[in-house]
């Protein structure tokens, strides 16, 4: 392309800020079309950053900052951030970010690296922010396109955050779910076969998924309230399964209406006694949100649960099981493989240097703290 072409390219080219709902609103068909043709996960899609909008609590404390690219009438990207208040600090990350495993710009594949550069430089130089934190990437993320170019670029300069999180994954050439089952360690396969007799002792167990047509709200209802008994008795909170958990509703719709939705159940005799929230795109079943009553834990009903819908999906065929972002240990157990996601963060400004500064010292501080460990070959 030559000098003149090139330049006729970037005014061609529309940037624009979404930071009102009524915006957010406007451009829904325009974004679902470009989701859909990109074969994204439901994590980029309209509908997930609406949800979560629309049933944000303390909406006066964030802000939006969707940026867009438009050839045109048509839109080419999407890069859904927000500013997020922590501590004093003002984030500029993921919008959705805490319900959101993998985070992602949207683009088409027409969309050029230099248009989301020069997205990304015009989202950094609207200022409002203290930090710049994008994480929970992917290593074939799209927005590792222009992260990796704009590091060294404006006003603001990225670095890898000290920060690691990964995903698991269970994935191979198993001929059928039980023989995935009989590839675990005998101590493994006789813990799942324990956990489904305790659970028989108290009455009629039945593993399944629900019908397309079947109401959500009573299961959504129950696994809200199992999640908030296991919170409070792990000292622990979260917003999403507060009150009638409006935003979990709303985020689970949004995968329901998608047709993604694979939301399965333990029940004994009729009562849900576990739950995972799954949905299934690119030939992967990825489970976001699995939860158990803890009056049983003794039988490991999560657990269990974990076993059956991983047999179900490969009897089905797919091609792999991602239990997302987290290092629990039973993730560790299970996986057959463990990606690294990627984190980068930048300071935005004086207040941000500072927080950076500061969160450096702590983190050596502990470093040097921390007992040395065993070797795990050692141990």
């Amino acid at each position: 392309m030559n000098a003149r072409a090139s330049v006729d390219a970037v005014k061609a080219e529309r940037l624009e800020i979404v930071d009102s709902s009524d915006r957010l609103a406007a451009i829904e068909d325009q974004w679902t079309r470009l989701w859909r043709a990109s074969d994204a996960l439901v994590f980029q899609s309209h509908g997930w950053i609406s949800a979560w909008w629309r049933t944000l609590k303390n909406q006066q404390q964030v802000a939006l900052r969707i940026g867009l690219v438009w050839k045109g009438d048509s839109l080419v990207a999407v890069l859904p951030l927000a500013i997020t208040r922590r501590k004093g600090v003002r984030f500029l990350e993921w919008a959705a970010g805490a319900h959101t495993d993998y985070g992602d710009v949207l683009c088409a594949p027409e969309c050029p690296d230099a248009a989301l550069h020069r997205l990304w430089t015009h989202l950094c130089d609207a200022g409002g922010f203290d930090l710049v934190l994008i994480d929970r990437l992917l290593p074939d993320a799209a927005a590792r396109r222009f992260i990796d170019a704009g590091s060294a670029a404006g006003r603001i300069r990225l670095q890898p955050a000290h920060r690691r999180e990964i995903s698991s994954r269970i994935a191979g050439d198993w001929q059928n779910g039980a023989a995935w089952v009989a590839s675990h360690p005998k101590k493994t396969r006789q813990n799942y076969r324990r956990g489904i007799k305790m659970l028989e002792e108290a009455g009629t167990v039945r593993f399944r998924l629900l019908d397309p047509d079947e109401p959500l709200e009573p299961v959504l209802d129950r696994l809200a309230a199992l999640k908030r008994k296991w919170l409070e008795r792990n000292a622990q909170s979260s917003g999403l399964f507060e009150g009638e958990a409006p935003a979990l509703k709303a985020l689970v719709d949004v995968m329901a209406r998608s047709g993604v939705l694979r939301l399965f159940v333990i029940e004994v005799d009729g009562v849900v006694v576990a739950v995972s929230v799954n949905f299934v795109q690119r030939d992967t079943m990825m489970a976001w949100v699995t939860t158990y009553d803890p009056d049983f834990a003794r039988a490991s009903p999560g657990m269990v649960l974990i076993f059956d819908y991983v047999q179900w999906s490969i009897d089905r065929g797919l091609a792999m099981v991602d239990l997302l972002c987290g290092g629990e240990a039973f993730k560790d157990r299970l996986a057959t493989q463990v990606v690294e996601l990627g984190s980068v963060v930048g300071a935005g400004n004086a207040v941000g240097s500072l927080a950076l500064l500061a969160h450096g010292i702590g983190r050596r501080l502990l470093e040097g703290r921390a007992p040395q460990k065993t070797p795990p070959e050692l141990s």
